[in-house]
């Protein structure tokens, strides 16, 4: 009877043991959606790459990719366009604000920029730039050796304006995100085909993409940069634009260019960790977006989402941004993506949280 009483006693008390550890992981796996370090102090974000994060750059360049015309902007402070390639913020938007920085990211052309907005960052992004100089060129972009030299402008600004000290902290404890590489595969390589299909298949062509990732870092890094993120590709081929254009009848999504977007990732991620290795006291970091907004798109439901095969608004041109002249879907908040290549203000929202909650 005793022992019988004891080996319940302990099963009791193991079971007790096992719930207080459950709900231990458990709080901890829902809290805030940026976990960050209590010594890590990020004060500024800059950003570069392409329309994921171009937050105005593009607007008087004599380029195709320019939305600073509604119905971009329209759920935005006001319902002004701004350049932003959505309905309201991007993920830079979303970033400085879930650091505690500031509610916006500005861009870097922006002629109303003040001190304080330089001193907590801006993004160098132009929309449809690329790792590849071809793509840059023929969308009339900022190539991203522009966007080092605008960068290399800044810091040069900023000495004058604050004093070599603190500029090169800023340099130095800044957090820097690079958002580029889908426009490479979805217009240089697919859509033009000349002469990058000639001269390359797609496993030379995603070489010649990372290697110019790889290069870009490398040079930020000895500007002085030292904490690096590098989002990877999305599914590109389940795109609503890619869909469009080789998906078919069903507009499904197309295999080739997801494959394409899979090897590239996979060279990245494997290149960004020996960058690691190779930079001294350098903080890279690959970002896989490739799975969270697969799923997202295959679990539409299960996110909020009614629509993610096609965007809110129409498009128009090589880009399929929206028209200012066809009119939006009616409730821009069931829809994943804005247009033929950008998620709506929610769809980026809920992808930040899913990349981060992992």
């Amino acid at each position: 009877m005793m022992s019988s009483c004891i080996v319940f006693l302990v099963h009791r008390i193991i079971m007790t043991l096992l719930y207080v550890v459950f709900i231990m992981f458990f709080i901890t796996s829902c809290e805030a959606k940026l976990q960050i370090p209590k010594d890590v102090n990020i004060t500024a974000i800059f950003a570069f790459g392409d329309s994921i994060v171009d937050q105005g750059n593009n607007n008087n360049l004599l380029t195709l990719a320019k939305c600073n015309y509604l119905p971009y902007g329209k759920d935005f402070m006001g319902g002004k366009p701004t350049g932003r390639f959505s309905n309201a913020k991007t993920p830079a938007d979303m970033l400085v604000e879930d650091f505690g920085i500031k509610k916006l990211m500005p861009a870097y052309l922006d002629p109303n920029l003040n001190v304080e907005d330089l001193k907590t960052g801006v993004s160098f992004a132009s929309g449809a730039s690329g790792f590849d100089l071809l793509t840059s060129i023929t969308a009339a972009a900022l190539p991203l050796s522009v966007q080092l030299a605008l960068f290399q402008q800044y810091i040069w600004k900023m000495k004058g304006l604050i004093g070599e000290e603190e500029t090169n902290k800023i340099v130095k404890k800044s957090l820097y995100i690079v958002v580029a590489g889908s426009d490479d595969l979805c217009n240089t390589y697919y859509m033009l085909k000349i002469p990058r299909k000639i001269q390359y298949n797609v496993d030379s062509y995603t070489n010649l993409m990372v290697d110019g990732a790889s290069n870009f870092v490398s040079d930020l890094y000895n500007m002085g940069a030292r904490r690096i993120w590098i989002f990877g590709l999305p599914p590109i081929g389940c795109l609503p634009s890619q869909r469009m254009r080789a998906g078919g009848l069903l507009k499904i999504c197309v295999g080739e260019y997801n494959r394409a977007a899979l090897m590239t990732n996979a060279k990245l991620a494997s290149k960004i960790d020996s960058l690691s290795g190779k930079l001294p006291q350098s903080e890279l970091l690959y970002i896989n977006i490739y799975d969270p907004l697969l799923d997202l798109i295959v679990n539409r439901d299960k996110y909020g989402f009614e629509e993610a095969k096609s965007g809110c608004c129409e498009g128009r041109n090589q880009f399929l941004l929206c028209s200012n002249s066809t009119g939006t879907c009616e409730n821009d908040a069931k829809y994943l993506f804005w247009d033929g290549y950008h998620l709506t203000e929610k769809g980026y929202r809920v992808l930040l949280d899913q990349i981060f909650n992992k």
